[in-house]
């Protein structure tokens, strides 16, 4: 009986493990054929040295773990910070690679 239980329960697991990398496998060829959205996340900074990170761990935690597919489209935008806030984000920048922009070079690339 118990080796029925166990048998059962590896096949379980075995399914659940084949559905998930079909899952993942199809979200993948599916950001390949994405198009451009039109859809941007801007995250504008302007001396936040003390939340900033905070909100940007749990914030791309969201996005890269979650459901949401833009993560090609964050664009973190310094409003000419006088605190360590541009230094945080030149941080995430290299860590998540992430795109940092000034404000008028933000502006400039949205209206292309």
């Amino acid at each position: 009986m118990t080796d029925f239980f166990i048998q059962s329960l590896i096949w379980i697991f075995a399914i659940y493990g084949f559905i998930e990398i079909i899952k993942v496998l199809i979200m993948n060829l599916s950001k390949i054929n994405m198009k451009n959205t039109g859809i941007y996340i801007i995250i504008a900074v302007k001396n936040q040295e003390e939340k900033i990170e905070g909100f940007l761990r749990s914030f791309l935690f969201r996005v890269m773990y979650g459901k949401e597919e833009y993560k090609d489209s964050i664009m973190l935008v310094d409003l000419n910070s006088t605190d360590n806030s541009k230094q945080i984000l030149e941080k995430f920048k290299k860590d998540y690679q992430l795109e940092l922009l000034e404000w008028k070079d933000c502006k400039t690339k949205l209206e292309d």
